[in-house]
């Protein structure tokens, strides 16, 4: 399967979840925020969502700034 994550295309095995495709990408700690096809998808849900193929996810960290 195939889904685009901040622009740039990566594939993945059939029934990944949010949680394992952010960790294989190196995303998955704390300040991190995850939208797939435009809904955000709460980090308690991560684990039980399924990413469907062609799914597009925008991953955003938090940063502290003044």
């Amino acid at each position: 399967m195939r889904a685009r994550v901040n622009g740039t295309d990566h594939d993945f095995a059939d029934d990944v979840t949010v949680r394992e495709l952010l960790d294989d990408l190196g995303y998955d700690r704390p300040g991190v925020a995850a939208a797939m096809n435009g809904t955000v998808v709460p980090r308690v849900r991560w684990a039980s969502t399924t990413v469907p193929d062609g799914a597009v996810l925008e991953v955003l960290t938090a940063v502290q700034g003044g």
